[in-house]
């Protein structure tokens, strides 16, 4: 048996336990997220599209470092 990785583009979560014969896998935290964007989400652009995280910390270093970009 091989590693049931969440098909989302940049999700990097594993051992997935939902399957769809068009969409491939898709983890809990997708699965969620998906969820609350409401049932007329388009599934293959939602797929297609970033996951976003769960840790506040992780996005306010995302949104920061795009900001205050590092002097070479």
């Amino acid at each position: 048996m091989g590693v049931l990785a969440c098909s989302r583009k940049n999700c990097e979560n594993i051992m997935c336990d939902r399957y769809s014969h068009n969409y491939g896998y898709i983890c809990n935290e997708c699965f969620e997220e998906l969820v609350e964007s409401g049932y007329a989400t388009n599934i293959e652009i939602f797929m297609k599209s970033v996951k976003k995280s769960t840790n506040q910390k992780e996005v306010a270093q995302i949104i920061f470092d795009a900001e205050f970009k590092k002097h070479k």
